[in-house]
């Protein structure tokens, strides 16, 4: 027994580091990439592709799940890309991140990862391709990932939330998004806007990014707090009912 729970604990810890290597192959990759600039864009987005899907693929191998696991992945990309599309109509206000916040906590941080790296990729068919897409993908990777740690470490209730527990998740939530998630973006536009990268520069392009992360973090705040509960409710009774585990 002892060894078995000593295996799962090497097993984690491997897992851990694998996706460290990959969360840092990925910053590196983004940013070579905008170093190159061009159509470097195409092959940087199927370099994260292919990085976020190792791990998480060595953690299937290791549990041999069921193909269902397989689908609530594909059902939490496909709610996100909804999510974003959905309110196309108002600038900037994108509940997106918030649905890939709940899929991490939901579903752990290698899935959150996933989910959020994915849902950008995918959504970009949508709103548009370009030298920003892996940018976005590691971003709202990053969403997922953060989420999916802080309620592995017990720092977020994976169900049952209270009101009070809604308003904290959905203000730490805004402000990853401010403050994280979309400088991320910001630094794409660094690369893309400027001829030339200077202080003044990166402070203008910093600040004039500000206000859309505001309305993208109002919007990932009202996600979480009237919708993220009971979409968690309903996660974690599928996750009970087929024996789904965190990954």
């Amino acid at each position: 027994m002892m060894a078995k729970r000593g295996q799962r604990r090497l097993g984690r810890a491997q897992h851990g580091a694998l996706w460290i290597a990959v969360i840092l192959a990925a910053v590196i990759t983004v940013a070579v990439g905008a170093l190159v600039r061009g159509k470097s864009f195409i092959v940087v987005s199927v370099l994260m592709v292919i990085y976020c899907m190792v791990p998480f693929f060595v953690s299937f191998e290791r549990r041999r799940p069921q193909a269902r696991e397989l689908v609530m992945v594909v059902v939490m990309v496909a709610l996100a890309v909804v999510s974003r599309t959905a309110f196309a109509w108002l600038p900037h206000f994108k509940p997106m991140a918030a649905v890939i916040m709940v899929a991490g906590i939901a579903l752990g941080p290698s899935t959150g990862f996933v989910v959020g790296a994915l849902s950008a990729l995918v959504s970009s068919f949508v709103f548009g391709l370009g030298p920003w897409t892996p940018w976005q993908m590691l971003s709202f990777g990053t969403c997922g990932v953060t989420f999916g740690a802080l309620a592995k470490a017990g720092a977020i209730p994976q169900q049952g939330w209270s009101w009070r527990t809604r308003v904290l998740v959905g203000v730490a939530g805004a402000a990853f998004v401010i403050f994280v998630a979309g400088p991320i973006l910001d630094t794409s536009s660094v690369f893309l806007m400027l001829s030339r990268v200077t202080p003044e520069g990166v402070i203008a392009v910093y600040a004039a990014g500000l206000p859309v992360n505001a309305m993208q973090g109002a919007a990932t705040f009202l996600t979480l707090l009237f919708a993220g509960s009971p979409l968690l409710d309903r996660l974690a009774r599928v996750r009970a009912r087929y024996g789904m585990m965190d990954t």
